[in-house]
């Protein structure tokens, strides 16, 4: 943890202010957070918990709100009417806190509860510099205040995680982490399908860090989700893990290079060296299904009716109509499988899923989803090629949750047979995670 920590919150109006915010921050500091202390300007080393105000007034030049296509993602408890009326803001109160490590928490629940106040009695909306959003004030308190009182929070309440496409892969880190004086925490190269639990490792692991875990000078770390000593994030993460999933998670510390828009502060990225695997995309595979765990499956051999095969070309069809949406872009939570055969050494085929990243004219590249059964040396999450004429059914995953493709799949359950959906293979053994 850094010695001194800084961040900054501000309130935007709509479009001014309906009461004088510097006077209801007085107000407060007198009656309600007597430890927290008003001041000019800011010292690179604080000795005790301060806050420095103004009021900016030049919005579009100095401190433009952010825009109503960013709001729907940055913005919280929101109504579209709002999100139109920030753009016409005038005024904006920004406060810049400041304090020693010795009273991070402390400090920051204050500066939680005083900035709610201000918002409310002006008629504003709350702005976290750190992480980039817009809150309403009672999603400000649901979300920041919530159950926490005093000591240590749930990380996770304070932060976010921007995950955006970064060449063919997406990038996942965190930002807020600058209020707990600590880093902010990265992963490299996932696919879509693997979002939802890179960011929950990202939460968990920085968990740790504000519970006081320390690692090993070589980069060595054990995340052990039952270690986790916050119960608000502990609890529901362990709840969900499959039965095969271990809860520990054998990582390696880097220090990550950052790149543009990413926070002003220091940043680790977590490597999952440590894992089997024929390239880093496998091995992180690896290290989340050994985490959260996977679904068994039965692959039997499926007949190729011609009732099936006319389904299968029906589908494929479709592949033209989705390789122009695939370079226009998908959304962000968009992604596309395609079903293709994998030569098996007894000279078989083995059908797999795999998730889209690069699509080259007939020649499609992107990560495996299933754990062979007969083909040694591939791999689940091993970046591979298959051809676009060879590709026998495609899944189109929406943003919503919603899903089309896959119409052979329905065949094949009724024929009674079962799709190798899962992990079905023999997963290579974790490493030793040793403290």
């Amino acid at each position: 943890m850094m010695a001194y920590i800084h961040f900054e919150y501000a309130v935007y109006m709509m479009p001014v202010h309906a009461k004088d915010p510097e006077a209801i921050l007085r107000r407060a500091l007198s009656s309600q957070f007597p430890t927290l202390k008003l001041v000019s300007e800011l010292p690179p080393e604080p000795r005790e918990m301060i806050v420095k105000a103004q009021t900016k007034q030049n919005l579009q030049r100095e401190y433009a709100p952010p825009s109503p296509t960013s709001l729907r993602y940055s913005g919280h408890g929101l109504s579209d009417k709002e999100m139109a009326d920030l753009q016409n803001t005038r005024e904006a109160f920004i406060l810049d806190f400041a304090h020693p490590s010795q009273a991070v928490w402390t400090a920051l629940h204050v500066a939680d509860e005083l900035v709610e106040e201000i918002a409310r009695e002006t008629g504003g909306l709350v702005w976290d510099e750190e992480t980039r959003e817009v809150y309403s004030p009672d999603a400000w308190r649901k979300q920041r205040i919530g159950e926490w009182k005093n000591g240590v929070p749930n990380i996770s309440t304070q932060t976010v995680i921007h995950l955006y496409q970064n060449g063919e892969f997406l990038r996942a880190i965190s930002l807020g982490m600058t209020k707990a004086g600590l880093p902010d925490v990265a992963v490299q190269e996932s696919p879509e399908l693997s979002g939802n639990q890179v960011g929950i490792l990202i939460n968990l692991f920085a968990q740790s860090m504000v519970e006081g875990r320390t690692f090993r000078e070589n980069g060595e770390f054990k995340l052990d989700l039952r270690a986790i000593q916050n119960a608000s994030l502990r609890d529901p993460q362990a709840k969900s893990l499959k039965p095969n999933g271990i809860g520990i998670a054998c990582l390696t510390l880097k220090q990550a290079d950052p790149e543009e828009g990413d926070p002003r502060n220091r940043i680790i990225e977590l490597a999952f060296d440590r894992y089997e695997g024929n390239d880093k995309h496998a091995r992180q595979e690896a290290a989340l299904s050994w985490f959260f765990g996977w679904e068994d499956t039965v692959t039997n051999n499926v007949e190729h009716t011609d009732e099936l095969l006319g389904e299968s070309r029906k589908e494929k069809s479709r592949l033209p109509e989705l390789h122009k949406d695939f370079d226009k872009g998908l959304l962000p939570g968009e992604y596309i499988l395609v079903k293709a055969p994998f030569a098996t050494p007894d000279g078989g085929r083995e059908w797999m899923w795999v998730e889209i990243r690069k699509w080259k004219r007939h020649a499609i590249t992107g990560v495996l989803q299933n754990q062979p059964e007969n083909i040694p040396g591939l791999h689940d999450g091993q970046v591979v090629e298959v051809q676009e004429g060879d590709v026998f059914d495609y899944v189109r995953h929406y943003p919503d949750g919603h899903q089309d493709g896959n119409t052979t799949g329905a065949m094949i359950q009724k024929m009674g047979e079962k799709e190798n959906e899962s992990k079905t293979g023999a997963m290579l053994p974790p490493p030793d995670c040793v403290e």
